[in-house]
């Protein structure tokens, strides 16, 4: 009788024990891994942020499908989405269309409709997570 009190309580330690799990980093492709790579070398990462400080898309550079950098002066904001924002890895033939609440910074919550630039069709959607600024010491 024990031994099936104990054994009916394992499922719940199991869903306790999955909301302490940490979140799994983003399959990158090597390529994109290189990438990342190279643009943060020598950076230390800071605690992250909700909200850019400011937000131009010609400070942006594609990773890969679910991952974004921006660049602010020296500091460069690491973005890995939730959804693939850029479903081929590249900014080619996409158009984000973002809706920002209350703000008109790029911010944590922000969700982009991804839509082809050529026909109009929706492809998707992402959201945006808590951007992490690397800097160099």
């Amino acid at each position: 009788m024990v031994t099936a009190r104990l054994l009916a309580a394992v499922p719940i330690f199991a869903m306790i024990g999955a909301c302490n799990a940490q979140p799994l980093a983003p399959d990158r492709d090597p390529r994109g891994a290189a990438t990342l790579a190279q643009l943060l070398a020598g950076r230390i990462a800071g605690a992250p942020v909700n909200c850019l400080p400011t937000h131009r898309t010609n400070d942006m550079e594609v990773i890969d499908r679910d991952t974004l950098v921006y660049r602010d002066g020296r500091t460069t904001y690491v973005q890995n989405t939730d959804g693939y924002c850029y479903p081929n890895g590249r900014k080619d033939g996409v158009i984000l269309v973002t809706t920002r609440f209350g703000s008109d910074r790029a911010c944590s919550g922000d969700i982009s409709r991804v839509v082809d630039s050529s026909s109009g069709i929706f492809r998707g959607s992402c959201a945006f997570n808590e951007f992490i600024p690397y800097r160099l010491p």
